[in-house]
């Protein structure tokens, strides 16, 4: 069986050391600039700077065929942007615009300093991912009812502090343990520290980036160039009921807009975990919009829902899924005609 006709094609070239990480082609990419320029100034050179970007990506067949990495490169530009951002934080959709430099905190309570609250080799993830080194952030921009890690995301100062030197230094010793990616999970608020870590790397790496796909449309741009595989949740299938278990405004459309945007510049692994009593108001609608949206996408429907946290505040989904609700949906999926399907 060739890479082309198996699932995630380019990463599983990357992670056979086929071909490079995007990551490493941005540090090819070189770009003069002042790290104390103006935003505006920074995002216009990035936005030129990816044009290089996607000649090389087209024209690099192989990793011995990389440009030496530059002195002034792309992904400096993008962490510079980054850590600017922080000053004004719209990592994500909230757009809070706090000074996270000041040690002040939005929404998801996290400061400038990033905190993993565990990191290790994980084989509980989807087969193409597994053994796969997987690092867990504390803290969220999301508030779900039934969050079965809400002792992690909701105080996010009980993690250890990372430092990017020390995670550079564990993302290559799992490396040569076997591990296939570096999984970042619940990675937004963390955008920065992800790419200064990334910045330190030489090693060839596929970059996962294990989000609830709640982020701006600058930080989608900061990914672009960055993230081999986007594991992404489509979680609900209108506002009302992200509002109402996630507290998330707009999510339908800001959630979209961040998969279509993936779906150009990198490949997704999307997971649908299917929610007691919102078969009809998500899970189909979102079956339908993946197939008109995303034809060629891997298709993780996840039957794995607890209730944890304050379900039990919602009787609605203070159950797990009976028997009938499993096959009316693995009904819909086969309707709906989605090939590249995990059920």
């Amino acid at each position: 069986m060739t890479d082309e006709s198996i699932h995630l094609p380019r990463y599983l070239k990357v992670m056979r050391d086929k071909l490079p990480s995007q990551f490493l082609i941005s540090q090819s990419i070189n770009v003069d600039f002042r790290r104390d320029s103006d935003i505006h100034d920074l995002w216009e050179l990035h936005d030129e700077a990816m044009k290089s970007f996607r000649e090389q990506l087209d024209r690099v067949n192989s990793l011995d065929e990389l440009l030496p990495r530059a002195s002034s490169s792309l992904l400096d530009l993008k962490a510079t942007i980054a850590d600017n951002i922080l000053q004004n934080c719209h990592f994500c959709e909230r757009r809070c615009g706090i000074d996270r430099k000041k040690k002040k905190t939005g929404y998801c309570k996290i400061d400038a300093i990033s905190r993993c609250s565990a990191e290790f080799l994980h084989r509980g993830e989807e087969p193409e991912l597994v053994p796969s080194h997987t690092i867990f952030f504390t803290g969220c921009n999301f508030s779900c009812v039934y969050c079965q890690n809400w002792q992690i995301s909701t105080v996010p100062k009980s993690g250890i502090p990372i430092l990017p030197e020390e995670f550079v230094r564990n993302i290559l010793l799992q490396r040569a343990f076997g591990s296939r990616n570096a999984n970042f999970v619940t990675p937004t608020p963390h955008t920065h520290t992800i790419l200064k870590i990334l910045n330190m790397l030489h090693k060839n790496v596929p970059v996962v980036w294990n989000s609830n796909m709640y982020y701006s449309s600058e930080v989608a741009k900061l990914l672009d160039g960055v993230v081999d595989v986007y594991l992404g949740d489509l979680r609900y299938g209108n506002d009302e009921c992200a509002l109402k278990y996630s507290n998330a405004q707009n999510y339908w459309s800001i959630v979209t807009r961040n998969f279509k945007t993936a779906y150009n510049s990198g490949e997704i692994l999307l997971r649908q975990l299917v929610i007691p009593n919102h078969i009809e108001c998500c899970t189909g609608p979102i079956i339908e919009w993946v197939k008109k949206n995303l034809p060629n996408v891997r298709f993780n429907l996840m039957f794995q829902y607890s209730p944890h946290y304050k379900a039990c505040e919602f009787p609605e989904i203070n159950r797990e899924l009976k028997r009938e609700e499993c096959r009316k949906v693995v009904d819909i999926l086969k309707i709906s005609g989605i090939e590249d399907v995990m059920v």
